[in-house]
């Protein structure tokens, strides 16, 4: 499993609840790191942050998307900005709010995307 995200609050409760139901999960934290992750070994999900400004969100679904086999992605975002962000929910298997993914996290990492 990995998440790419880079608000720090979210990145240790999502460490915190992943050790915690003992789920392995590496972290990208940039675009760039994302093709890498993926080339170290197979992951089963990403979780991607939405919201981040600055990112190439075309080249990172890019990366996600070539990947064989294909790896759902959840996207997260906030009652905000969920407007602007809905060009790319169509890309992701799931989207949800910041609030939904606290809730639903443990199950998330244990179960991945429910279909």
């Amino acid at each position: 499993m990995i998440a790419v995200v880079k608000d720090l609050f979210f990145v240790a409760r999502i460490r915190e609840t992943a050790r915690l139901v003992g789920t392995p999960l590496d972290f990208a934290r940039a675009p760039e790191e994302v093709a890498r992750a993926l080339a170290a070994g197979p992951a089963d999900l990403v979780i991607l942050d939405l919201t981040t400004n600055g990112w190439d969100y075309d080249a990172v679904l890019g990366a996600i998307e070539q990947a064989t086999p294909r790896v759902p992605v959840l996207g997260f975002t906030t009652h905000a900005l969920a407007r602007l962000t809905q060009p790319l929910h169509g890309r992701c298997e799931r989207v949800v709010t910041k609030e939904t993914l606290t809730q639903e996290l443990p199950r998330i990492l244990r179960e991945g995307v429910p279909a």
